[in-house]
């Protein structure tokens, strides 16, 4: 993918095909998924780019390194899994990915007055951005993973937010699937048929998101890396 020369957060007029869901049939929870207000966050290929491992040196040996290598491994293994169902393209700038993965526990966030913690959590964004000169409606996605869990439940972690990255906006009712608003007792680290199911749904889902769009009339914004 060409590096982004330029983009910026719009909000976009709502999509009409999106509030055909209700009309439809569903399939695996895709009736409990949630479209952005430019429709159906899909794309043909998604490029995603995962924080490296620090630099040799700058973390203190052994435990540390065994940490880090951990993380890596688990993000490895769930973007394998969502890539049985997905083109995936890895790369090592940020400015070409629409999914950023980071090492970090998501910081405190208020849920009923209370402060909650969790070990995983995913941001979109709607973004116009500028490539090879022309512009398109891509999501913009921030995934944090803490990495201060077992690596299976890393792995877990990272399956589901992931899911969420690539589209899939809701949670299923069953503790059995990736996408389970409520996991069960054990790390669920491989998509079931449910999840493939309902990817497979968003996959084909009208979208406007990768098409060329007409130059914005705002002044892009550059990107930073």
């Amino acid at each position: 993918m060409d590096t982004a020369a330029g983009l910026q957060a719009v909000q976009p007029p709502p999509d009409p095909a999106a509030s055909s869901l209700s009309a439809q049939p569903p399939v695996g929870y895709s009736h409990r998924l949630t479209p952005t207000p430019a429709g159906w966050a899909r794309l043909a290929r998604w490029c995603v780019w995962v924080e490296p491992a620090a630099a040799s040196g700058a973390i203190a040996p052994a435990a540390a390194a065994s940490l880090e290598s951990r993380w890596q491994q688990a993000v490895n293994a769930a973007l394998a899994s969502w890539a049985e169902e997905l083109v995936i393209v890895r790369v090592t700038d940020p400015a070409q990915a629409q999914v950023l993965v980071r090492r970090q526990r998501p910081p405190l966030r208020e849920l009923g007055g209370r402060l909650r913690a969790s070990h995983g959590r995913a941001s979109l964004q709607v973004l116009e951005v500028q490539r090879a000169g022309r512009w398109r409606l891509e999501p913009r996605v921030e995934v944090l993973i803490s990495p201060g869990q077992r690596q299976l439940a890393i792995q877990a972690t990272a399956l589901h937010e992931l899911g969420h990255a690539f589209g899939l906006w809701g949670h299923s009712d069953d503790p059995a699937d990736a996408l389970a608003a409520v996991p069960g007792r054990q790390p669920v680290v491989a998509l079931t048929a449910r999840d493939r199911d309902t990817l497979r749904w968003l996959q084909a889902q009208p979208s406007r998101f990768g098409q060329p769009l007409p130059a914005p009339a705002a002044a892009p914004v550059p990107v930073q890396p």
